[in-house]
């Protein structure tokens, strides 16, 4: 019978989650010319403009700047008073692969069975009608790099626009990069151990099981490096050919590691193999940042609103970890992993890391054309400038500040998009049935 109850209450709990939001379309393309006037202007590559005009036609930036005329047969929105950014970019994610994540496994589809997955994409199971998607838009947040998780390779992430009717309509850059979870070098205590009778020397050695783990995956692009060589095979191998983009530079290798031993590993592959490498979690990229700097390594940071990873870091180390890698010359972006507030948060981890180092647009870029750099989307996103695409958020207030970001606006290529979410449509019904509208 427990088990009927269970079932019972996961289905009522997704059932719950879909109804909301069906009155949430995407937005057609616009074609024609939009101005967008008298706002503050935060290019996204260090440059505020002061009541300046975005011009926008077909989708595309065509012309930024102060004084810029504006035809009389034009769309045009006043940003008066406002603050005018580039699309927020949330760079490593399970959005639209994780909905629910305890209780209800089908609407989960984020992780695949085994240890070498590098056939894995993400961007095939990306689902578009996640209820999440709304309340990302609603904070800024305009693209997100769609990743698998599990195993030791994971697979290839995918990098999405978050207004799109499916997958198709969704990718803005196809498998950019392959996932690696670098195992640990660190033994944790077994909370059971005393209760089982485990002695600690019985514990097992991590450092031994790590770098065994390591020596299989040299092995394994030793392996593809020897078959993408060859210029016939009798027999396809879709493991080895999912890492090609690895060894002719279209794909980065990104390296899930936080222990300063892991990235240490990861420095080798690149010297081993001369892959582009990015580090992602990089809690501890603090104590190596020149030598990832050597190694021209980027980082993305994955939760700032964290403890620090060691006993005897400082309180505030995950708060000053950026200011660190930026003066070391670091390529870094910032990230949003927080499954509870599921990663709306991205914007204010940069103005932690404002208050802790970096500029105001030093922290805007970590969110921005920093992350379009390390996705390789720098040509199309990222910064407010001639030629890219017209992804732009309109802010009341300081989009790093809590207490005054209030999106008003936001445009994807061009498009006017629904800031409308579940989250705003229960808080009006329950204003409603209450009196309180």
């Amino acid at each position: 019978m427990k088990k009927y109850i269970v079932t019972l209450s996961a289905f009522l709990a997704l059932a719950v989650t879909t109804k909301a939001q069906d009155d949430v379309y995407p937005t057609k393309a616009y074609t024609g010319r939009l101005y967008i006037t008298n706002g503050t202007v935060h290019v996204g590559n260090g440059q505020v403009l002061e009541n300046a005009t975005i011009a926008v036609e077909n989708g595309k930036i065509i012309q930024v700047g102060q004084n810029v005329p504006v035809p009389a047969d034009v769309k045009v929105f006043d940003a008066k008073g406002k603050q005018v950014y580039p699309g927020l970019i949330l760079p490593v994610t399970d959005l639209g692969l994780k909905e629910i994540a305890n209780g209800v496994r089908g609407s989960n589809d984020y992780e695949e069975l085994g240890e070498i997955n590098p056939s894995v994409r993400a961007i095939a199971a990306y689902n578009t009608d996640s209820k999440i998607i709304g309340s990302l838009r609603a904070n800024g947040i305009l693209l997100a790099g769609v990743t698998p998780q599990g195993g030791s390779i994971s697979g290839s992430s995918s990098v999405v626009q978050l207004d799109a009717w499916n997958w198709e309509d969704a990718s803005y850059k196809i498998d950019q990069a392959i996932h690696l979870n670098m195992p640990t070098f660190i033994t944790r205590p077994n909370r059971f151990a005393a209760f089982l009778g485990i002695r600690g020397e019985q514990a097992p050695d991590a450092t031994k099981q790590a770098l065994e783990k390591v020596q299989e995956l040299k092995s394994f692009f030793q392996q593809a490096k020897a078959y993408l060589a060859e210029s016939s095979h009798k027999q396809e191998n879709l493991k080895f050919e999912a890492v090609k983009g690895l060894f002719d530079k279209r794909q980065k290798l990104f390296v899930h590691a936080d222990q300063v031993k892991q990235m240490m590993v990861a420095i080798d592959f690149v010297k081993d193999f001369g892959l582009d490498v990015v580090i992602v979690g990089g809690s501890e990229s603090y104590q190596i940042a020149d030598l990832l700097k050597q190694n021209n390594i980027a980082v993305i940071l994955n939760e700032q609103h964290a403890l620090p990873s060691a006993e005897d870091d400082d309180v505030d180390q995950p708060f000053k970890t950026p200011a660190t890698l930026k003066n070391a010359g670091v390529l870094f972006a910032l990230n949003d992993t927080h499954d509870e507030s599921r990663y709306r948060n991205l914007p204010f981890n940069a103005g932690t890391a404002a208050a802790y180092g970096l500029t105001k647009e030093e922290a805007l870029q970590a969110i921005t054309l920093n992350s379009a750099k390390i996705l390789g989307v720098d040509d199309k996103t990222g910064s407010l400038e001639v030629g890219k695409d017209a992804n732009i958020v309109i802010s009341e207030g300081d989009i790093l500040d809590m207490k005054s970001s209030l999106i008003s606006k936001c445009f994807i290529q061009g498009r006017d998009v629904s800031l409308d979410n579940k989250q705003k449509q229960l808080y009006e019904r329950y204003k409603y049935k209450y009196g309180l509208n």
